[in-house]
């Protein structure tokens, strides 16, 4: 499976096993519970997978920053939160962000922090 759908895999699963975590109310009820520990236990599956074609910053960036930004607008659909200017601000930011790391490891030359030279 190429990595870039491992990753989409991982971060569907991240953001499903986050909103699901309001409905579990402290782990005290069960099918939410199972819900999330399903959900997270995929993601994390799906990102080593994903791992093996991608880099593990550039991987890790999308995984937490596109999630981040679903779960916003997920929160504010399924719960009602508000986005405000600033936190709309922030998303775009951090997709952008994203968006550069990824850009950045696909046209830069290779930069290595062995100090022998090599």
């Amino acid at each position: 499976m190429p990595g870039y759908l491992c990753l989409s895999v991982a971060i569907c699963s991240e953001v499903a096993g986050t909103l699901a975590l309001r409905y579990t109310h402290g782990f005290m009820k069960l099918l939410p519970s199972l819900i999330v520990i399903v959900a997270y236990s995929l993601a994390f599956y799906m990102l080593s997978l994903a791992l093996r074609d991608i880099p593990v910053g550039v991987a890790y960036a999308i995984w937490s920053g596109v999630g981040t930004a679903i779960v916003a607008i997920g929160g504010t659909i399924l719960f009602g939160e508000r986005l405000t200017i600033a936190t709309i601000a922030g998303l775009a930011l951090v997709v952008t962000g994203v968006i550069l790391l990824e850009l950045g490891t696909s046209v830069a030359p290779e930069f290595s922090m062995d100090p022998g030279g090599d």
